[in-house]
């Protein structure tokens, strides 16, 4: 079994993965005996798959490439696909790498990892601080800083599974939809109707979405009315980007904080807007935060 590190809070566990991408293998409350999961843990038979994990850190992009490829930044990109079934190169490279347990306390862990040039033409360090506290829940602060000597181009994300039971309702603010083609990659802005029924609430069982959102709010809500439990995800800019995948029959959904829409920089090379992303100087950071609250019925 891959090993874990275990904080606690109050009522509140979380397991980390350091060695799998720096995941989270499972966050959860232990009532007595028992436990009620706020992300669809970790069971998968390999647990070495980070895709298996609960959530993981996307970096230094978030979602996909086309092909791998683009021309954005002072050098040019040629990553190899690195999940299966897809061409496309997807979540950055943190995610796919072992990350070393710089500090730990009982509520608290930092994990770094650091990347020379390889495959992603640029060397650079990463950073996750997770803080867990009995009434605020989890708080990730993540943070990306530029190793090398020309600027390069950056974007983050986190990639949490939620459970999805009969019922489960997401509440959201976004302004549009990227539509997307049938390998998931961007087509065109659109606004579809459940849009506005997302404001308010809108149940997943009626979904069938993987896409990307712009001018997110950098809230969401997340209902299970089967036993009146919820979770609020919020997160801090650059995290202005949204991404639902909510598959029609599987026990679980994604709601991603992502700071880019996929394939930004090909849409940017494009001269498409409000893609996200930005070109980081050396020595420059960029820092994100998100936070899920677990909340109890009243």
């Amino acid at each position: 079994m891959t090993s874990s590190l275990e904080l606690r809070a109050g009522e509140l566990v979380l397991d980390l993965a350091p060695g799998v991408g720096g995941a989270i293998a499972r966050f959860y409350s232990q009532r007595g005996t028992q436990q009620q999961h706020w992300l669809r843990p970790n069971t998968a038979p390999d647990p070495a798959q980070p895709w298996a994990m609960a959530s993981y850190p996307l970096l230094p992009y978030a979602n996909r490439i086309r092909d791998g490829r683009s021309s954005f930044g002072p050098r040019p990109l040629n990553l190899p696909a690195n999940y299966p079934d897809s061409k496309h190169a997807i979540h950055g490279t943190a995610w796919q790498q072992p990350w070393q347990v710089v500090s730990q306390s009982a509520d608290r862990a930092t994990l770094e990892l650091n990347m020379p040039a390889g495959d992603w033409p640029y060397a650079f360090r990463a950073e996750q601080q997770f803080t867990l506290d009995a009434q605020a829940g989890l708080s990730v602060k993540l943070s990306i800083t530029n190793l090398d000597s020309v600027d390069m181009p950056v974007g983050a994300g986190h990639h949490p599974y939620l459970p999805h039971r009969s019922g489960t309702r997401l509440t959201t603010d976004v302004k549009a939809m990227w539509g997307g083609d049938a390998e998931v990659m961007p087509t065109e802005l659109q606004t579809p109707a459940f849009i506005e029924t997302m404001r308010h609430g809108i149940d997943l069982d009626t979904l069938d979405l993987d896409n990307n959102f712009i001018g997110w709010s950098r809230h969401a809500r997340v209902d299970w009315p089967d036993t009146g439990t919820a979770m609020v995800m919020t997160a801090e800019a650059p995290f202005n980007y949204f991404v639902l995948y909510c598959p029609p029959g599987a026990d679980m959904f994604c709601i991603e904080p992502v700071s880019n829409c996929t394939d930004w920089m090909n849409l940017a090379a494009q001269g498409q807007g409000d893609v996200g992303g930005q070109l980081l100087k050396p020595g420059e950071t960029l820092h994100t935060t998100m936070v899920l609250q677990p909340i109890w019925p009243a």
